[in-house]
C-alpha cells in the first residue's frame, strides 16, 4: 500500500484538516493546525507531503521520525502541529486496514469511557450561573472557564475578588460532587498568579489551567510548591523534551494537543512520560471533531488520563461546530458527561468528505483577538 495524495482543506470556524488517500482507497484522516495560524500549518503540511508521496502509511514510527528529525531545523507549533495531523490521519489507514479502533493497536482499553467537560464563560467570563446549570442540566460533572479576560500585570483587589467570586459562583451550582477547571490562559504574571491561586484554593478547583506563560517555565517549580491547587499546562508545549521540565517541576496534570504535540504517537509517549512523574494527562482540544477523535484514542489507553476537553458550543465555534462535519454524530454522543468507547476502526468516526470540501472553497482567517491594558501596551490574550 502507497501514499497517492494527501489534501488540507481550510474550515470554519478555525480549523484544518489533512486527508491522505492509499493506492488501495484506504483513507486517514486528521486535524494539523495552529489556531490563528492554520494557512502556515498548511504550507507545512504541503512541504512535507513531498516525501510522503509513495511511502508505506503503516511505517508511521519512521514517517514521524522522519518528518519531525529530518529537518535540521525541527520543532516548534507549526512544524509539530503540521506532523501531528498528518499522524493522525496515518493511524486512522492502520486501524482502518487492521480493522480495528487505535486504542486496540496502543495496547488496548483500559476503561470503557472517558470523562469529558464543557466550557462555559468565553474569553471574558460571564453567565457563569446559567450556563454551568444548563451544562450540568445536560449531564456534564465538570465544566472549565477562564479566571479572567483581560489582567493588571499586578492583579488589583477588584480583580483577584472577581476571579473568586466566579470559582465561588460555579462552585455554588456545581456542589461538592461536581469539578471546576479554572484556566488561567498565560494571562497573569507570576506574582498575580500566585496571588489568585490562595485565594480560590479554599474553592477546590480541579486544576489551574496554565497560570504561567510557556516561557516562564523555570517558575513552575516555585509556583507549584507556593499552592495547594493541582497546576495544570501544555497545550503549548510541543514534544516530551518541553514537557518534562514542567513534570519534573510537580505539575499534576499534563495537557498536550493532539494537534499540537507531534499528534498521538508523541502524546501517547507524554502520557508515559507524565506517569512516571505521577501526573495525569488532560489533552487539550478546543478545536475540531478528528483531533477530539484522536484525543479519545489516545485516552481510551492510557492510564493516567483524568480528563478531556472537548468543542461542543464553545464560545469559538462561530461558523460550525464539533458535529458539522462527521456523518454519525454518535461518537460524539456524551452521556452523563462521558464518552462511550466503541470498535470502530481507525480514529472511530466517519468524516462527511462533502460538508468538507464545500467549507474548504469559503475557508477562514481566524485570527485571535489582540488585547491591549488600558494605557495602550500590549495585554496577554
Amino acid at each position: 500500500m502507497k501514499i497517492v495524495r494527501v489534501e488540507t482543506f481550510l474550515v470554519p470556524p478555525r480549523w484544518l484538516f489533512c486527508r491522505i488517500e492509499t493506492d488501495e482507497g484506504v483513507v486517514g484522516w486528521g486535524e494539523p493546525v495552529v489556531e490563528g495560524r492554520a494557512e502556515v500549518v498548511r504550507a507545512a503540511v504541503d512541504v512535507l507531503a513531498e516525501y510522503l508521496i509513495g511511502q508505506d502509511p503503516l511505517r508511521i514510527e519512521d514517517h514521524w521520525q522522519v518528518l519531525g528529525k529530518a529537518g535540521f531545523y525541527r520543532g516548534g507549533p507549526v512544524l509539530s502541529s503540521a506532523v501531528a495531523g498528518i499522524d493522525q490521519a496515518l493511524w486512522d489507514i492502520a486501524g482502518k486496514t487492521y480493522g480495528a479502533p487505535v486504542h486496540a493497536l496502543l495496547g488496548g482499553p483500559v476503561r470503557d469511557s472517558v470523562r469529558v467537560y464543557a466550557w462555559v464563560g468565553g474569553d471574558e467570563p460571564a453567565r457563569l450561573t446559567e450556563e454551568i446549570t444548563e451544562q450540568v442540566e445536560a449531564g456534564f460533572t465538570a465544566v472549565k472557564m477562564n479566571a479572567a479576560g483581560r489582567t493588571s500585570r499586578l492583579t488589583t483587589p477588584a480583580e483577584t475578588a472577581a476571579v473568586v467570586d466566579r470559582v465561588a459562583a460555579a462552585r455554588a451550582v456545581l456542589g461538592p460532587h461536581r469539578d471546576v477547571a479554572v484556566d488561567f490562559h498565560g494571562r497573569f504574571t507570576p506574582a498575580s498568579a500566585r496571588r489568585v491561586l490562595h485565594e480560590i484554593g479554599p474553592l477546590h478547583p480541579l486544576f489551574a489551567e496554565e497560570p504561567l506563560l510557556p516561557e516562564h517555565g523555570h517558575l513552575l517549580p516555585a509556583l507549584v510548591a507556593a499552592t495547594e491547587v493541582p497546576i495544570a499546562t501544555g497545550e503549548r508545549l510541543y514534544g516530551r523534551a518541553e514537557f518534562l521540565p514542567a513534570l519534573a517541576a510537580g505539575i499534576a496534570v499534563a495537557q498536550p494537543d493532539l494537534s499540537h504535540a507531534g499528534g498521538i504517537s508523541e502524546v501517547h509517549r507524554i502520557a508515559s512520560l507524565a506517569d512516571a512523574y505521577g501526573a495525569q494527562v488532560a489533552p487539550h482540544c478546543p478545536l475540531g471533531p478528528i483531533a477530539l477523535a484522536a484525543s479519545l484514542q489516545v485516552a481510551f489507553c492510557t492510564p493516567n488520563f483524568l480528563i478531556q476537553e472537548q468543542s461542543r458550543g464553545i464560545h469559538y465555534n462561530k461558523d460550525a461546530d464539533l458535529l458539522s462535519y462527521v456523518v454519525d454524530p454518535e461518537p460524539f454522543r456524551f452521556v452523563g458527561g462521558q464518552a462511550r468507547r466503541s470498535d470502530l476502526p481507525g480514529l472511530g468516526i466517519t468524516v462527511d468528505e462533502a460538508a468538507v470540501r464545500a467549507a474548504d472553497r469559503t475557508g477562514h482567517a481566524w485570527r485571535n483577538p489582540v488585547w491591549r491594558h488600558a494605557d495602550g501596551s500590549f495585554a496577554e490574550w
